[in-house]
């Protein structure tokens, strides 16, 4: 099959590739234009932009996905099929009807559960047992299309974010091509999607990632995972951010107030929580490095009796 892929984040460079391998043909990549990014707000392409050009394909990075240049430069290629996968900008009628056959998008949950941009952050920080991918056919509503396949992965207690989306990027990528052989040989089935079970993962936002200590130690727990690696979970001592990288539930008893540093040992930061107690490995200060607790715990001269928690 002849096939425009559209993609911009790390999410999708495993779909992109799985397809570069197969039988099948990309003619085309769209992603978006490459953003300033870091202190220094130098030029960045996105992870797809990297992928594409070690794989010699056309890329395409359109400012205006609706310009009349654009879609007659999407027509020329005459593609059977658009594959899209973390794209990040909804897909209106008029590029959803040009291909041959239709538009096929892989989302990174068992829909119609977490629609929308982070569903892979919240099925974490909602302490979900399981994730997974579901591959699509395209209209013009997010993520409400007629589902084709699906596959459901297992999160670890270890997961981050950033740890389960690279496994269910490398299960959807399975999944797509299994979806296209289907689309290929006429056997593709699609089932509606129940909306009364529907669910959405917003996007997340910098302030998302402020800890709320007055929770339980779980609860802490699978939000300081499922913020990485952005926007990051982060708290407050002495009203300078400290941004954690690293923690796990403590797991014998301590008690102390919400924030409360309880107890500062080789490997770790004891914070109390609502109930139970959670252990900060690493951190970063902010405008600093990242450290372990030995490095922060003698340069900010914490000690037992701080408190953590917001400005």
């Amino acid at each position: 099959m002849n096939i425009v892929f559209f993609g911009t984040s790390q999410f999708a460079v495993p779909s992109l590739e799985a397809l570069h391998k197969s039988k099948h043909k990309v003619l085309a990549v769209v992603t978006q234009p490459d953003r300033k990014k870091g202190r220094l707000l130098q030029l960045s392409a996105p992870a797809v932009k990297e992928a594409a050009v070690r794989l010699n394909l056309n890329v395409l990075q359109p400012v205006d996905l609706g310009s009349p240049e654009f879609i007659e430069n999407l027509k020329s290629f005459k593609a059977d099929l658009f594959v899209v996968v973390s794209y990040g900008n909804i897909l209106k009628k008029q590029v959803l009807d040009i291909p041959k056959l239709f538009c096929i998008n892989l989302h990174g949950s068992v829909l119609p559960k977490y629609r929308g941009a982070a569903p892979i952050n919240w099925a974490i920080i909602n302490g979900d047992e399981t994730s997974g991918v579901t591959v699509m056919k395209m209209n013009e509503k997010m993520d409400e299309g007629d589902i084709i396949l699906k596959n459901k992965v297992t999160i670890m207690a270890y997961d981050t974010a950033e740890s389960l989306s690279g496994r269910l990027a490398a299960s959807g990528a399975a999944l797509l091509i299994k979806v296209i052989e289907k689309i290929e040989k006429n056997t593709v089935k699609f089932e509606k999607q129940d909306n009364s079970k529907a669910t959405y993962a917003p996007k997340l936002k910098k302030e998302d990632g402020l800890i709320d200590w007055n929770k339980d130690a779980v609860r802490v727990d699978s939000h300081i995972r499922g913020m990485q690696p952005w926007p990051g979970a982060y708290t407050y001592l002495n009203n300078r951010l400290i941004k954690v990288c690293k923690a796990s539930i403590y797991t014998k008893t301590l008690s102390g107030i919400p924030g409360e540093v309880v107890g500062i040992e080789k490997d770790g930061l004891l914070i109390a929580t609502r109930s139970g107690a959670i252990v900060i490995e690493e951190l970063q200060p902010e405008s600093s490095r990242r450290m372990d607790v030995d490095a922060f715990a003698a340069g900010y001269r914490v000690k037992t009796g701080n408190i953590l928690g917001s400005r």
